[in-house]
């Protein structure tokens, strides 16, 4: 499975994770509310059984003749006592608020203040006061929803996996079937094309024409299925390559499917440019803009082909005189065909954007509708 394919199963886990996490999180969110009230009840009536504890103890120490009192404390709560004017006698900690301070709501505290009957220590009113937050709920609510995720991402990245094995085993089947079926006609139109250039020399019929037209276009259509199917888990090495030296072969080899159409095709051609590219991927550029160009032009036109080098840059480019092009963005997308009646597969021009990609070479396309389209690389 190539990269992209795996990027793509990671991303439709992902937003169906998310997706059904949101969907949860509704109901979710009434629980949680309910969940609070609940937890807010709860530690209210342990703070009550904390305060009567205390109040309890107060009354006890009342009736006792013991001179000190020993107050409950706790780990969970603070607690005061003032007398009558307001004074505060007792606190479980240092700080000193008055009693009408706790008489209000002091932010992120519970508290109950009690009224004291008559007792030993003067205590008119206790306060009982509790930190309080929903943070423990919050977390739990935050892992639970996080354990979740994680095993929905899982799950669904499993039964995704599992769906598209058919799949990938029929993928593989194709594969090892077109490798062997390119392996088996490499053979018999190695043998036609030699053959046909052999012949050359002797036959000038319009039918031996025909013949190694068609012989062109199937080798044409050949290599690029093979790059197709093989750029993916083969390497190709760059090597310096004569440049124009190449262009002109290749120029060559399209002038006998050119003059078919009885179009010129018009070099001008620098000459000692050299490149680093890997031959077949140069080919890849050079026979798929040719060819399109011849099959897009009009019968009796130009194609003009210039290679320059402009400064520290090496220009090529393939101007015709054709139909022009209706999307110069989509031309390059895989399995896009400008006009169906002409033929191909609609990958050339995709072999050729990525090449471009690979070896950050720039791309132009400017065209006129009835009037042509000129092709530009520069390397």
């Amino acid at each position: 499975m190539i990269k992209k394919d795996k990027r793509y199963i990671y991303t439709l886990a992902f937003f169906y994770s998310m997706m059904i996490i949101i969907i949860v999180s509704i109901p979710a969110y009434f629980y949680i509310s309910i969940e609070k009230k609940s937890y807010k009840q709860n530690q209210l009536q342990n703070l009550e059984h904390y305060a009567y504890t205390v109040e309890k103890s107060i009354y006890d120490f009342s009736h006792t003749r013991k001179m000190v009192y020993d107050f409950p404390r706790s780990l969970f709560y603070n607690a005061y006592l003032y007398d009558q004017a307001g004074n505060k006698i007792f606190g479980t900690d240092a700080r000193r608020y008055s009693l009408q301070a706790l008489e209000k709501t002091i932010p992120n505290h519970l508290s109950r203040i009690i009224q004291l009957n008559s007792n030993r220590l003067n205590a008119s009113k206790m306060v009982i006061m509790q930190k309080f937050s929903y943070a423990e709920i919050y977390d739990k609510a935050f892992i639970s929803a996080l354990f979740l995720g994680v095993v929905i991402f899982f799950m669904t990245l499993f039964f995704i996996k599992m769906s598209m094995k058919p799949l990938e085993r029929s993928n593989r089947f194709l594969n090892i079937f077109f490798n062997d079926a390119m392996h088996e006609l490499k053979t018999p139109l190695g043998v036609m094309q030699l053959n046909l250039e052999n012949l050359k020399s002797k036959e000038n019929s319009k039918v031996y024409k025909r013949i190694f037209n068609s012989m062109q276009n199937m080798l044409l259509i050949y290599e690029d299925i093979e790059y197709h199917i093989k750029h993916t888990h083969i390497k190709y090495n760059p090597e310096k390559i004569d440049f124009a030296h190449f262009l002109k072969d290749r120029v060559d080899v399209f002038s006998d499917l050119a003059s078919v159409k009885d179009i010129v095709i018009q070099e001008n051609i620098t000459e000692n440019i050299t490149l680093m590219i890997n031959r077949v991927e140069l080919q890849r550029i050079i026979d798929n803009t040719l060819s399109n160009a011849i099959k897009y032009s009009n019968k009796k036109t130009l194609i003009k082909v210039i290679l320059q080098k402009n400064n520290e840059k090496i220009v090529f480019s393939v101007s015709d005189e054709g139909v022009g092009v209706k999307d110069t963005k989509k031309i390059f997308e895989r399995y896009n065909r400008e006009d169906t009646v002409k033929g191909g597969f609609g990958i050339g021009l995709s072999i050729v954007k990525y090449i471009c990609l690979k070896h950050n070479i720039e791309i132009q396309v400017e065209t006129q509708k009835d009037k042509g389209s000129t092709f530009t690389y520069i390397f």
